[in-house]
């Protein structure tokens, strides 16, 4: 696949320890991508955060919470971004999840894989 040009970047930001089919909502996330074909996907753990419910997750908070903030990016070209987006969105409503998907613009210099 070659990508180049104008495409999107689809972020989710969720907590580690969300749910879906019996595992990680981010790893069934990145399951799904794989299934659909997308470009690419990366998962980060954050450090802190803090969102809708307003609840402020760190590890150094008398580490009673566990519950780290899953960044989950995907950039393709824009209608399939769109497109998958709506399989994250019943993802996290299976899941009972709270979070949020947001999609952004950006200029593909460089797609290529491997070669062996």
């Amino acid at each position: 696949m070659v990508i180049e040009g104008e495409g999107q970047k689809l972020k989710i930001i969720i907590g580690e320890s969300d749910i879906v089919y019996q595992r990680p909502l981010y790893e069934a996330i990145v399951f799904a991508a794989k299934k659909y074909k997308m470009a690419g996907v990366t998962v980060y753990k954050g450090i802190v955060s803090y969102g809708a419910s307003s609840i402020i997750n760190n590890s150094k908070v008398f580490n009673l919470s566990e519950e780290h903030p899953v960044i989950i990016e995907l950039i393709d070209r824009a209608e399939r971004i769109l497109s998958f987006s709506e399989i994250a969105k019943k993802l996290l409503e299976k899941a009972n999840s709270g979070g949020i998907l947001y999609a952004e613009n950006v200029d593909i210099l460089m797609y290529k894989g491997y070669k062996s």
